[in-house]
């Protein structure tokens, strides 16, 4: 129950930070995110999907991850998003996030890394040392990944999760 309680709160706060800040212009990223001056984003935003998540060391206890985000592209190449999966216990987990992505990496324009920063919520119980400084379920989370863009709206990204494992997913952008 005590979980259930901590997930509503979550929500509401999220919720509330996402309608004020739809009333100030943008959809759902903060104001002081936006780089004032930079070029516009090309696109509004991105759907990303995981399916598969590879871990480097093996535990019995390892669910299959699964997950779905969606980002907000703003100018300058900062972004902010939330993100739902099944963590590698099997619990519902969300990660609320703002970062930087980094076009053109090693002079390939398909070629770009993102690191992102935020707050996860959902390792519990006796799962709850899985992540670092850890407090009733929540924890801070940063995940750097590298990406290959195969056209205007598909990607590939692969993200760096700690000394857990890699994430592998499929981008959209729109």
């Amino acid at each position: 129950m005590r979980i259930l309680k901590s997930i509503g709160v979550f929500w509401a706060l999220t919720a509330s930070l996402f309608s004020a800040q739809a009333q100030s212009g943008n959809r759902y990223c903060p104001d002081f995110l936006a780089v004032q001056g930079a070029p516009e984003p090309t696109h509004r935003g991105e759907f990303t999907f995981s399916p598969y998540t590879y871990h480097f060391s093996y535990s019995a206890e390892h669910k299959p991850v699964v997950l779905v985000a969606m980002d907000e592209q703003l100018p300058g190449g900062r972004l902010c998003g939330i993100s739902f999966f099944s963590n590698s216990f099997g619990q519902p987990t969300t990660y609320a996030y703002v970062g930087q992505q980094f076009n053109g990496l090693f002079g390939n324009p398909k070629l770009f890394a993102k690191v992102t920063g935020g707050i996860i919520y959902g390792y519990v119980g006796k799962y709850q040392n899985k992540v670092p400084l850890n407090s009733h379920g929540f924890s801070p989370g940063v995940i750097p990944s590298i990406g290959y863009n195969f056209n205007e709206h598909d990607s590939v990204q692969m993200q760096v999760l700690g000394n857990a494992g890699l994430m592998f997913a499929y981008g959209r952008k729109f």
